[in-house]
């Protein structure tokens, strides 16, 4: 039979052993106390992440008829910046589809307040891509008042770095005293909307300008039936002069004053020729203007809509009719009658106010329309209703419009 042999390691050899394992047990804690850490780091890192994105960013779903200019207009910012925030955001929005939205609010509250660097009071030095347009906003001034402040804007634009004179009546304004505002006592007015009457001849009469009148009557702002009771408020003098003139007219002076307002309307029953060169004259000229622009502004957004005069949707020409109409002037249906209209200037005399024409997608005629907005540095920038956009401003710096520009047309003028 055979002997069992017992074997033993040697106590040396036993002592390394355990001292590997007790070695490997530590490199082991080691290991997964590394690896915990580094999970809670990750963990936090995009809890601190997404909390600065949320503050930072607001997510908006994409629904039906929705674009970028749509977009931006109803959260207060440009398309720009959310294109910017969406750098792989499709060109063609997809329905349902998610974007970041600069949050305003945010960048209000970590940036300080605006000032004007390197100008002084009544100064204001240009930036890049500022426009007059938007310097006369900024100001709570006209353009016109810029330019009467600073003559060389109408020959040499404005350039980078510029010093240019801020009319003083623009810092007067929050330098005004309170007891003087308390001075102004408002009465309220109700008026009846009376047949062939408009929402501007109802507003000049008052004193008002359209959206004053719209905001203090909301219901209105689609369409303004006949019957409608509208409260106006505006100061006792005003009320008290609307009031003098809807006293009856004596018929000796009723003739004189109907040749007056002729020069001040179209007539509504006037006929455009092919190839007029009907121009209207205004005698408040630069008021209106700045008015029209507002009025065509305000649209912004609106989807395109073919043989659309509304805010449901615009074609081109039906935006300019629009807007127009809304100051008691009447324009031709389409764009090329349009074109028939007014006095044709050269691009290089366009102003405000004006009509800018375009042939597009090949064609041989005029095809589109809209309305000149700013001009500077050789730039003409317009609103008008784009089949792709909607209601936008664009620019004949844009190699489309460049490209597809046909004619300016003045269709106002002041007498």
């Amino acid at each position: 039979m055979l002997k069992k042999v017992k074997f033993a390691f040697p106590q040396n050899t036993i002592r390394f052993f355990k001292f590997e394992i007790e070695r490997l047990n530590l490199r082991l804690r080691r290991i997964k106390l590394n690896e915990m850490v580094f999970r809670l780091i990750f963990v936090l890192f995009f809890v601190s992440v997404g909390a600065f994105s949320q503050e930072k960013y607001i997510k908006h779903k994409i629904s039906k008829g929705e674009n970028l200019t749509v977009i931006a207009k109803k959260y207060g910012v440009k398309a720009k910046d959310i294109a910017e925030a969406n750098p792989n955001a499709p060109k063609v929005l997809k329905l349902n589809s998610i974007l970041l939205i600069p949050n305003i609010n945010q960048a209000s509250e970590m940036k300080p307040t605006e000032t004007v660097s390197n100008s002084t009071p009544g100064t204001h030095e240009i930036q890049p891509k500022e426009t007059l347009w938007g310097i006369s906003k900024k100001y709570n001034v006209s353009v016109d008042d810029l330019k009467k402040a600073n003559p060389s804007l109408e020959t040499e634009g404005l350039k980078i770095g510029q010093q240019i004179n801020i009319p003083s009546k623009s810092i007067a304004v929050s330098e005004k005293p309170i007891d003087d505002l308390n001075i102004v006592t408002d009465v309220e007015v109700v008026v009846e909307v009376q047949p062939k009457e408009t929402k501007y001849a109802i507003a000049k009469k008052y004193g008002l300008t359209v959206a004053e009148l719209e905001k203090q009557n909301p219901f209105i702002k689609g369409k303004l039936p006949v019957g409608y009771v509208l409260k106006i408020r505006t100061s006792k003098e005003k009320a008290a002069a609307a009031q003098a003139l809807m006293q009856p007219v004596n018929p000796t002076l009723k003739d004189s004053i109907s040749v007056q307002n002729q020069n001040m309307q179209i007539a509504e029953n006037s006929e455009i020729k092919k190839d007029s060169s009907t121009i209207i004259r205004v005698s408040n000229h630069s008021d209106l203007i700045n008015q029209l622009v507002v009025n065509a502004i305000e649209n912004i957004g609106v989807r395109y809509r073919s043989g659309g005069t509304t805010k449901a949707g615009f074609d081109c020409s039906g935006l300019m009719i629009s807007t127009f109409s809304n100051f008691d002037i009447k324009l031709p249906r389409s764009s090329i009658e349009q074109s028939r209209i007014g006095v044709k200037v050269n691009s290089d005399e366009a102003q405000k106010g004006d009509l800018i024409f375009f042939r597009t997608n090949g064609r041989r005629q005029i095809n589109h329309v809209g309305m000149v907005i700013e001009v500077a540095d050789g730039e003409i920038k317009f609103v008008h209703s784009s089949t792709h956009g909607g209601v936008i401003i664009s620019s004949t710096k844009e190699p489309y419009y460049e490209r597809t520009f046909s004619q300016v047309n003045r269709v106002l003028e002041k007498f």
